[in-house]
């Protein structure tokens, strides 16, 4: 379980992240409201120990040392910080990430087998800024969990790319309860009227009262173990975005 007490970050002339409490379990989606695009940063940095707090604490299962914090998260698509280049075709984009990856180098043939694998052998020739924003966040969610002692996954703005509501959120609860049950936060600038899950609010210190940690699983209690058992992912981990045409973002939100 991910624990943030009182976590605070300060800026230049003013601070970043207001004390902030929260507290988010495997297999769980966490919304957080947050407004600016600095503070959801700053915050997505904080909770994926990217970032020192100024004050506070940030923790997984009771460890608060930043440096095995940041070893369990993932922190994906943050504005400015580590989106992905518009530029890149998504063939690409996987070859530079699978790169980074621990273990065997990746050849031309094992990025052609990995995105088949996951359903997103369509897209590899596309450029990335004119597939779906679904598929954009799929393929994203994809290569974040592909290192396998992520056990947390930290979404900044999923909503900036003009997915609807509905569609972001129900992919993101499909990952926190499949087969590798990450925790998963996603800090967005609001929180739907209609969600009935867990939610925070950056700035405060108290958890909104829906939190209700899932049973304890064999994957919640092996820990990073539990991430590790299956070295090899396959397409059911992590599921596909709906199938979906490519068309032109050239008006996205984000750029």
């Amino acid at each position: 379980m991910l624990i943030a007490n009182s976590l605070a970050i300060a800026g230049r002339h003013q601070p970043l992240l207001e004390p902030t409490s929260l507290a988010v379990a495997r297999g769980q989606l966490l919304l957080v409201q947050a407004e600016p695009q600095p503070t959801r940063t700053a915050l997505a940095l904080g909770l994926s120990a990217r970032m020192r707090p100024t004050s506070g604490s940030v923790g997984w299962s009771g460890n608060t040392a930043l440096r095995s914090v940041r070893r369990i998260s993932a922190l994906v698509d943050s504005p400015e910080i580590n989106e992905p280049e518009a530029h890149l075709k998504v063939r690409d984009l996987v070859a530079e990430d699978l790169a980074l990856q621990p273990g065997p180098r990746w050849r031309r043939s094992s990025i052609d087998s990995w995105m088949e694998r996951h359903r997103m052998d369509h897209l590899a020739d596309s450029w990335l800024d004119v597939i779906d924003p679904l598929d954009r966040l799929a393929l994203l969610t994809h290569l974040a969990l592909e290192d396998h002692r992520v056990e947390l996954a930290v979404f900044d703005s999923p909503d900036r790319h003009g997915i609807p509501e509905e569609a972001w959120i129900d992919y993101l609860q499909t990952v926190a309860g499949g087969r590798r049950s990450p925790a998963v936060v996603a800090i967005a600038t609001r929180i739907p009227l209609w969600w009935e899950g867990a939610v925070a609010y950056a700035g405060t210190t108290q958890q909104h009262p829906a939190f209700e940690p899932p049973a304890a699983t064999d994957a919640e209690g092996t820990g990073s173990e539990a991430a590790t058992a299956d070295p090899e992912p396959d397409m059911e981990e992590v599921p596909a975005a709906p199938e979906t045409t490519v068309f032109s973002t050239a008006s996205k939100e984000s750029r």
